[in-house]
């Protein structure tokens, strides 16, 4: 019975120890995730630093001291007070954009890591401020990012941290300052509002102006051009004219001619050419003239005329 009982204790003190010893042995391995690194320590010394995978420490003298990511990591600090070269006071808060490096270092470089980052980008910060003018500061993000950067990004070297941005979030004016800025913008819009009205009237000036000279050329080349149709017409009408009148005198020549040849062609006595020649003064009188002085021949020409139109009338009656 006794040997029954020390067997039955021997195998649950073995049972047992075998149980602490898959304890133990669970209790030393490690899977580190990816972009991650832990730092592990021996009797409290550095021992070594495990990236991603399966790892095993020693155990009880083996122990993880610090779990580091890698990853980048962003760090927003509340409004920091600074005042600028012309002595205004004004809050900014920074963002800072960091990422781990050498994890050793970082575990053993600085006690608050974060915290000291926060006041260094807040001493940086004033001193860079601290060089610039209100309105520089407004307009000069770009260059405070940048110098803020590789100022931090060379004082955390040696904490196995590398900055890689650094940003200003918000940069906030007194209430004064503010006012006044936004008088000044106001102004500004109505200023140039003033001027795009201006312009506009200017632009809208010019175009009338041209379009009245525009409109004042078309005028007078239209009226150049009834001129010339005029012109052209009277000249069409006084040729044509002319020309009848041209053709009514060589039509009246002609007759003239013709009758002429018709007096040549009867032998005419002198008793008809005296005739012609009463008929040509009467039309040279033409109802004008008051007096017409006859020639004697023609006038005793025209009395027998007279007197032998009165024996034929005579003759007539009877």
């Amino acid at each position: 019975m006794n040997q029954i009982l020390l067997m039955n204790g021997g195998q649950a003190f073995a049972i047992f120890v075998a149980f602490v010893v898959i304890i133990v042995a669970c209790s030393c391995i490690r899977i580190v995730p990816q972009a991650y690194a832990y730092v592990v320590e021996r009797l409290g010394t550095y021992q070594t630093t495990w990236s991603a995978g399966f790892k095993m420490k020693a155990p009880i003298i083996d122990k993880v001291s610090h779990r580091v990511s890698l990853k980048e990591q962003v760090a927003d600090f509340p409004p920091q007070p600074v005042i600028t070269k012309d002595n205004v006071t004004m809050r900014i808060d920074t963002v800072v954009f960091f990422q781990i490096t050498d994890p050793k270092l970082f575990a053993y470089g600085v006690e608050n890591p974060i915290m000291a980052i926060e006041n260094l980008a807040a001493t940086t910060l004033r001193n860079v401020i601290g060089e610039l003018e209100l309105d520089q500061t407004l307009t000069s993000r770009e260059t405070i990012n940048t110098k803020m950067r590789a100022t931090l990004d060379e004082a955390t070297d040696p904490w196995g941290i590398k900055v890689n941005r650094v940003e200003l979030k918000n940069i906030i004016p007194p209430a004064a300052i503010q006012d006044a800025m936004e008088k000044q913008m106001k102004a500004e819009r109505e200023r140039r509002e003033q001027i795009l009205i201006a312009e506009g009237e200017k632009k809208s000036a010019i175009l009338r102006a041209e379009g009245q000279k525009e409109s004042m050329i078309l005028s007078a080349e239209a009226e150049k051009q009834s001129a010339i149709l005029r012109a052209e017409a009277a000249k069409e009408a006084t040729i044509r004219r002319a020309e009848g009148e041209a053709e009514a005198i060589l039509k009246v020549q002609q007759a003239t001619a013709d009758g002429i040849k018709a007096l040549n062609e009867a032998n005419p006595d002198q008793a008809v050419l005296t005739l012609k020649s009463l008929e040509a003064f009467g039309k040279a009188a033409d109802g004008k003239a008051t007096k017409l002085i006859i020639p004697s021949e023609i006038a005793s020409i025209a009395g027998l005329a007279s007197s032998l139109t009165e024996i034929s009338r005579k003759n007539e009656e009877a």
